[in-house]
């Protein structure tokens, strides 16, 4: 399936029309930005490592019952998925305090959260994607409450598999964001799951291995995603 028109035109993703509606494909651009793009840069490679990194995610969420968008491969910076018809909402859980949650509620860096919790993020980048709560939602029209009961228990079901998927290779998915569609009226996963959408910390030194080396200035970004894409067993 191939290209058409530029439908959309994000950060660091383009997306595409095919030549049948019900599917997009998704490009994966070296971009990196952050600072609700007062700040972006580009990286070699890295359009093809978040590419392949997302669908290694994909499949392996798919393999355990996550419905997702995600068709096939279609080159090393491209895939192909479904057409989902997008909730303006991100779904992010957190398993430690980390980025805003501590700036907000003034606790620790790496505290862990018993139980995690569960946020939803208006999308607007005008607005800086303030927090909102399941009210927001109903009352505007953004998602009902059994979309947002679905969303929620496939969050948790995500966490559960990935907490375990990073564990067993020496790292710690601090929090993620996600985002959720609908296609046939089923709500699936859309977006992507990436080192650009989550916190991953080494177990033992607690080193940052996520887009935060950009935010902080740490360096060595590229270096870091490769390394957690290659301990979980991505094919790069």
């Amino acid at each position: 399936m191939k290209k058409i028109t530029e439908l959309y035109r994000g950060k660091a993703k383009t997306v595409y029309t095919t030549e049948n509606p019900d599917f997009l494909i998704l490009e994966f651009r070296n971009d990196t930005s952050a600072f609700d793009g007062q700040r972006i840069e580009q990286f070699d490679r890295k359009g093809m490592i978040n590419n392949k990194f997302n669908y290694f995610i994909m499949t392996q969420l798919a393999q355990a019952g996550i419905p997702t968008q995600v068709e096939k491969l279609v080159s090393d910076t491209e895939i192909l998925v479904k057409k989902l018809t997008m909730i303006p909402v991100e779904c992010v859980v957190r398993n430690r305090a980390a980025g805003s949650l501590v700036r907000r509620l003034g606790v620790k860096e790496g505290e862990i959260l018993n139980p995690p919790t569960f946020e939803l993020f208006l999308k607007n980048d005008a607005l800086h994607d303030p927090m909102v709560n399941e009210y927001h939602c109903r009352a505007f029209g953004w998602a009902t409450e059994q979309q947002l009961n679905r969303m929620k228990e496939l969050s948790f079901k995500i966490n559960t598999i990935l907490t375990d998927l990073f564990a067993k290779s020496g790292l710690i998915l601090v929090d993620y964001k996600l985002e959720f569609g609908l296609f046939n009226g089923e709500i699936v996963l859309g977006d992507e799951f990436s080192p650009d959408g989550c916190r991953l910390w080494e177990n033992d030194t607690m080193k940052k291995m996520d887009k935060d080396r950009f935010r902080q200035g740490l360096g060595g970004v590229i270096e870091a995603y490769e390394e957690v894409a290659h301990r979980i067993g991505v094919p790069l």
